[in-house]
């Protein structure tokens, strides 16, 4: 949410004047505070707010011991407080961390104001390991009792919690308990030694992982570890993930336990071919995969994570030739999927809160609600149609990722305007696929040149020089031709006679795009010269390691066009690197 001065100085008035109660900690810190001691604050703020009902626990860096505002220079720059989040979302056994960082002017002095989280129904919340809670002023560990409390919250009606009485050890797939404790070890490689999660025998790997109650095998536990022979003990849960592949070919295939291992498996029959796009401007083709694997592995664990088990459906994945659908049963739990992919909430509550943490604790998935946003960021850097949720149907989620182009300007516009806010990229994408948008929304794209045509008939504009907002922007930051560059190389071979990549990299490198990255000016570079040896416009007579470039003896100085049959229309699958 977003907060006026005024607000933010009355919410501090209202928790200065009940500062008794356990959800809200106020510290002077009047240039810095320890960013470790802040998780800790954060885990026992966290888990106080929930077992108070409330939605946030606040820490106040600003305000003496005895209530009275001094003001603080703490996390006054903006990287600070990105630097901050970050740090606790590392050691946060959850993956939770602060909602937001405010700052207020309060009688002329600043306050900073930390807005954690409640922990979610069901999941207590750990700081490296230790739950935390607060004594009257004092932090302290999180006491049994309270643990309890949280846990119990939603355990009985938690369809992945229940154990099955039947179900021993020897029901789980030694592989996928090998896959898990590495999973395991990569979530907590930075406090517990590989060496020691290998010591621990299979019981004892369970329990830390909280796959087992108790010592007994959970619903959840062989959802994600059980032998494909097990399956009987979840009946009449199917415990099945089913492949459909439609179009001018058809084919289909079940994926049964363990789910940990057959999410791979299921992932991998996918047709994953290269897609070329063509930037404006330029003679080389950029090459994509049609699917972000870590989008597709993503979609697969929120369906497992999230599916309403009692209903007893097994998650279907439809494969069509531009596009993959991802079907569970349940509805969208909490919230709304834009919340997710604006990155602007935090899951409260889930339907399988004890799965949920299993795979939290497995490396699979995290608790912050991400995931939307992580696939929405895939498509972008992609340039590429946003992912869909489909929730008209009752009781049941569909997940669509696009993987191919619907509108090429939509496409270009996203090579171009890498500084798009996720909010116009939002809109743009609605514009594309017909879909509509507010009328607020549709005057700021407008005024920003960046669509174009009236309702229901707006369209992203074709002019790209127009969407940048400002001509001389875009003349500085967009990439030149290819020709471009080539003629630079060419008069400096001409001149010089040779050129190492040093003497390539200093001619070109102020002549690229502002608007790439270090890494992909050298890839850029990179793919000019393959390109250029291969057309014959230079060749290289050093070593793979020592390049010496110089100009073949045929060379007049221009770009050569494409050997003779070889067409690029942008539908060829040729996985090669551009160039």
């Amino acid at each position: 949410m977003t907060l006026t001065n005024d607000e933010l100085s009355e919410l501090l008035d209202r928790l200065l004047a009940g500062w008794e109660n356990e959800v809200v900690e106020f510290k002077e810190a009047a240039r810095q505070f320890s960013a470790d001691k802040t998780g800790e604050y954060v885990s026992a703020l966290s888990n106080e707010a929930n077992l108070r009902g409330l939605t946030s626990g606040w820490l106040v860096f600003g305000v003496s011991n005895a209530r009275k505002v001094v003001g603080t220079t703490h996390l006054v720059d903006v990287q600070q407080r990105q630097t901050l989040k970050h740090h606790i979302h590392q050691s946060i056994d959850q993956g939770l961390t602060v909602r937001e960082v405010y700052e207020v002017m309060h009688s002329g002095k600043r306050v900073v104001l930390l807005e954690v989280p409640a922990a979610p129904r069901g999941i207590p919340i750990s700081w490296k390991g230790d739950y935390r809670a607060r004594a009257g002023e004092s932090l302290v560990p999180l006491s049994l009792d309270k643990l309890d409390e949280i846990r119990r919250q939603t355990i009985s009606a938690d369809w992945s919690a229940a154990v099955v009485p039947d179900a021993m050890l020897a029901h789980l797939d030694p592989a996928a308990i090998t896959r898990a404790r590495q999973g395991f070890s990569e979530r907590y490689a930075s406090r517990i030694p590989a060496a020691n999660i290998e010591a621990w025998d299979d019981a004892t790997f369970l329990a830390k992982a909280r796959l087992t109650r108790d010592g007994q095998i959970t619903r959840a536990a062989l959802l994600l570890l059980g032998a494909d022979t097990s399956t009987h003990l979840l009946t009449p849960h199917p415990a099945q993930m089913t492949w459909k592949l439609i179009g001018e070919q058809r084919a289909n295939e079940h994926f049964r336990l363990p789910f940990l291992l057959n999410t791979t498996a299921l992932a991998k029959r996918i047709r994953n071919v290269q897609l070329r796009l063509l930037p404006p401007d330029e003679l080389i083709y950029r090459e994509i995969s049609k699917y972000d694997e870590r989008s597709l592995l993503e979609a697969l664990y929120n369906c497992i994570a999230h599916q309403d088990y009692t209903r007893n459906s097994r998650i279907i994945v439809t494969e069509h030739a531009d596009r993959i659908v991802f079907e569970s049963v349940g509805e969208f739990f909490d919230g709304a999927p834009d919340d997710y992919a604006l990155d602007e909430r935090t899951p409260r509550q889930y339907r399988n809160p004890f799965l949920v943490e299993a795979m939290t604790e497995l490396n699979l998935i995290d608790q912050m609600g991400y995931g939307i946003h992580r696939m929405v960021q895939d498509q972008v850097r992609r340039f590429l149609p946003l992912p869909d949720y489909d929730l008209s149907t009752a009781g049941e989620v569909k997940l669509t990722i696009p993987g191919a182009v619907i509108d090429e300007s939509y496409s270009q516009l996203l090579m171009v305007r890498t500084d798009l806010p996720l909010e116009d990229v939002l809109a743009l994408d609605r514009v594309q696929k017909g879909l509509d948008i507010s009328e607020k929304a549709a005057r700021h794209l407008r005024r920003a040149g960046l669509i174009e045509g009236r309702k229901p008939h707006r369209r992203i504009t074709p002019r790209v020089a127009a969407a940048t907002g400002a001509m001389a922007d875009y003349i500085r930051t967009r990439p030149q031709a290819d020709a471009h560059y080539a003629a630079l190389l060419s008069d400096f071979l001409r001149a010089q006679g040779h050129a190492d990549r040093g003497d390539v990299e200093a001619l070109l490198r102020p002549a690229l795009s502002e608007a790439l990255t270090e890494q992909q000016k050298a890839t850029k570079i990179t793919n000019l010269l393959t390109k250029l040896r291969r057309h014959g416009v230079i060749v290289n007579r050093g070593t793979r390691t020592k390049p010496r470039w110089e100009l073949s003896y045929a060379d007049d100085g221009s770009l050569p066009s494409e050997p003779a049959g070889k067409k690029d229309d942008g539908d060829s699958d040729d996985a090669r690197g551009p160039g």
